[in-house]
């Protein structure tokens, strides 16, 4: 009867406060946004630079792989020649890499 009357009357373990249950979720978004979103936008920004500081006669790679002498630029468009009197017009933001220029030789 003791037992009960004692199983009765106790308070109940009271649980973890809030911000304590949040650490977890904190956490996971820390080490989502340093394994993800951080490289991510430095890559982005890389790439903003690049296209910023692309100039007449640098040799450049598109995002569908056809690489190319630039003869020609405009806001939006590049002009490639990629053959002897071959050129093709690109968007500006399909430009994925500069293979020769500043950028590529200064890392040779």
């Amino acid at each position: 009867m003791w037992d009960l009357a004692f199983a009765q009357t106790g308070q109940a373990p009271s649980g973890p406060s809030q911000l304590v249950s949040f650490i977890p979720l904190i956490l996971v978004f820390l080490i989502f946004y340093l394994l993800l979103i951080r490289p991510q936008q430095r890559k982005v920004k890389e790439q903003r630079e690049m296209l910023g500081k692309l100039k007449k006669n640098d040799e450049v790679m598109t995002s569908g792989g056809i690489y190319g002498k630039v003869v020609a630029l405009s806001d939006t468009v590049v002009t490639l020649e990629v053959a002897p009197n071959v050129r093709i017009r690109v968007s500006r933001p399909q430009i994925a890499a500069l293979v020769k220029g500043e950028k590529a030789l200064a890392k040779e």
